[in-house]
């Protein structure tokens, strides 16, 4: 349980440092986004929308990346890993996570940290259009994404 909450905490703050405090933020920061700007979500070939939603220098050798990413009806993201942190946060619908040959079934407000190079997959298993909001603190000059092969 504790490892739940300690999830649910960094994800809060992970919110409030890199995607909740837009409204405190001066329009003209290029860094912040406001929530209510995100266009509607343009799902791939696959049923995956992904909408970068803030981009900043963490330190000099990492990056700060937030992405809500929408799961159409059944959608699936294939087994990838990433080259950094990742705390995924379910917005809406369900989610269910596949990491080190264990299931996390997680609904809307609840949060999964995953460690760096861990390899992972998420699939929609709601009956509707599911979204989480990914935050990312990855190497610089990394991709985001890396794709089992």
């Amino acid at each position: 349980m504790n490892s739940i909450m300690s999830n649910i905490a960094m994800a809060a703050v992970s919110l409030m440092i890199f995607g909740g405090t837009a409204a405190a933020q001066s329009a003209a920061d290029p860094h912040m986004h406001a929530a209510a700007a995100l266009p509607t979500p343009k799902f791939d070939a696959k049923g995956i929308a992904r909408t970068e939603t803030v981009r900043s220098d963490f330190d000099h050798r990492r990056v700060a990346i937030q992405v809500r990413v929408d799961f159409a009806q059944g959608a699936s993201f294939p087994k990838h890993s990433h080259p950094g942190v990742e705390i995924a946060y379910v917005l809406s619908g369900v989610i269910e996570y596949e990491m080190n040959g264990k299931t996390f079934r997680l609904q809307a407000g609840e949060s999964l940290y995953i460690p760096a190079g861990a390899v992972h997959s998420a699939k929609n298993v709601s009956s509707g259009t599911t979204s989480e909001l990914a935050t990312y603190l990855v190497e610089k000059n990394q991709p985001i994404v890396i794709l089992d092969k």
